[in-house]
């Protein structure tokens, strides 16, 4: 028996001051697949809204382990943005470097430990163009906290200032660093 993913519903009131964006009735549909966790979920939205661009969207996810967990396509179906949330593989990040020439690349990751393991992988592994994506980690008690709030719909405000996140959900206030891998 298959297991069906569960659906969210996050009204995100999104503001990007570096980048100009103000988005203040931003809905995303998100299928949490059986065995993602909040965490993950919660990151993959989080990345969603740090990359907010038109056309942005949810890719195969889990289900596909070799499609990126968000994408953004122009209007000839040209890849543009390919974006992995999470644990990713330097080579298959490197992968998608050389296979999207036309797309920025972006990795999200769940704390700076992670993403400085994920370093010293592509390293080891001389994965180099992997330098050619753009890296960035969450604050890992910021993501902890808002792994916390697991309804169906989900309504918070967010704003990006800098390389630091406010995020307002349910009345309660937090902020993070996004800190960003040097090459």
């Amino acid at each position: 028996m298959t297991l069906v993913p569960t659906l969210y519903d996050f009204q995100v009131a999104l503001s990007h001051v570096d980048r100009s964006i103000d988005q203040p009735a931003l809905v995303i549909k998100l299928a949490r697949h059986p065995s993602e966790t909040m965490q993950r979920a919660w990151l993959r939205v989080f990345a969603f809204c740090w990359l907010w661009e038109e056309r942005l969207a949810f890719g195969k996810g889990l289900a596909e382990p070799d499609a990126p967990d968000l994408e953004c396509r122009d209007y000839t179906g040209l890849v543009t943005r390919w974006v992995r949330v999470g644990k990713a593989d330097p080579q298959k990040v490197q992968r998608a470097v050389d296979q999207n020439p036309h797309a920025k690349v972006a990795v999200m990751f769940e704390s700076v430990q992670r993403m400085e393991a994920f370093l010293a992988e592509a390293r080891e592994a001389k994965a180099t163009r992997v330098a050619k994506a753009e890296l960035a980690a969450v604050d890992a008690d910021l993501l902890r906290s808002l792994s916390q709030f697991d309804t169906r719909r989900i309504k918070l405000s967010l704003t990006f200032v800098g390389d630091h996140a406010y995020v307002e959900c349910e009345g309660q206030s937090f902020d993070g660093p996004l800190t960003r891998a040097t090459p």
